[in-house]
């Protein structure tokens, strides 16, 4: 068996948030990884739930596969992370790109929120462009990817690339660029230098919406059928960062950006409980003139 027939997938894929998780592992070894896992999160309501984590860890007793990594590709602006969950599961470790420490900057004083660190310590691994780290017998290699937020890593593992939400589908379109710190100049080189892989480099997309005329979600392509995406297909840099500044600026927020954001930059925890037991988000207000 070579390195390539070693690598399992199995995608989960979250219809309110849009979102794909992915278990992987060593078929040699059944040492494992769980990149991006979703909590669900009722934002009415304010209520928790683990099913989608908790069937990715069903999957992986079936599988026998022990889950050695959390692997999150920025931090989510649309989800609530389960990382935490994951790791009291299964005492895996959560790894994410080391610019997760100027997110938490950017974001520490929006919400006043003075228990972050800033230097990214509320996780157990920050990883660096080009650093290589193991699952089972397989290679990890990281590439930074930034743009669509500052801290994007993709991860690379023998024909397959995690791509998070640098690309999506290539009928679909690419990642916006408009949250701070955001660059759209910085998402086109970083597409350029996924597509700059082998074509019959498998991409595996973070969110899929389904793009119009197609009937169905998907999550895996190509780099070859990327480099027909039709964000960029007769568009120049200049051109692409103009166009892409241009949509973003008319973009409605994620539903759950505010929690989401909270909570994921502490790699996935709620803030600690107050006197009365109960853990709070906040939500900061942006008053009109005179509006009291």
């Amino acid at each position: 068996m070579n390195n390539s027939e070693r690598l399992a997938i199995r995608a989960f894929f979250d219809e309110p948030t849009n979102t794909v998780s992915y278990l992987i592992w060593d078929r040699e070894t059944m040492d494992g990884a769980v990149v991006d896992p979703v909590l669900d999160f009722n934002h009415r309501s304010g209520k928790a739930s683990t099913a989608s984590a908790d069937e990715i860890l069903a999957a992986a007793r079936d599988e026998g596969v022990k889950i050695e990594w959390v692997l999150e590709t920025h931090a989510h602006a649309d989800h609530l992370s389960a990382a935490p969950y994951v790791k009291l599961k299964t005492d895996a470790k959560v790894g994410i790109g080391e610019h997760i420490k100027d997110v938490q900057r950017i974001f520490r004083p929006v919400f006043n929120l003075t228990d972050i660190s800033g230097d990214g310590s509320e996780f157990d691994r920050l990883f660096g462009d080009g650093e290589k780290f193991q699952i089972g017998g397989l290679e990890v290699e990281v590439i930074y990817v930034p743009g669509h937020t500052p801290a994007d890593i993709a991860y690379r593992i023998e024909d397959a690339v995690f791509v998070g939400d640098t690309l999506f589908m290539p009928d679909y379109g690419t990642a916006r660029a408009d949250f701070p710190g955001g660059d759209a100049r910085k998402l086109y080189a970083s597409m350029q230098k996924l597509l700059a892989l082998p074509d019959e480099t498998r991409l595996f997309m973070c969110h899929d919406y389904k793009a119009p005329g197609r009937d169905h979600f998907a999550w895996e392509t190509t780099v070859a059928e990327e480099k027909r995406n039709v964000h960029l297909t007769g568009r120049t840099e200049d051109e692409f960062v103009t166009w892409r500044e241009g949509r973003d600026s008319q973009l409605e927020a994620p539903l759950l950006l505010l929690p989401s954001i909270q909570t994921n930059i502490r790699a996935g925890k709620f803030p600690e409980a107050e006197a009365n037991g109960v853990r709070y988000l906040k939500l900061p207000v942006k008053l009109v003139e005179h509006a009291l």
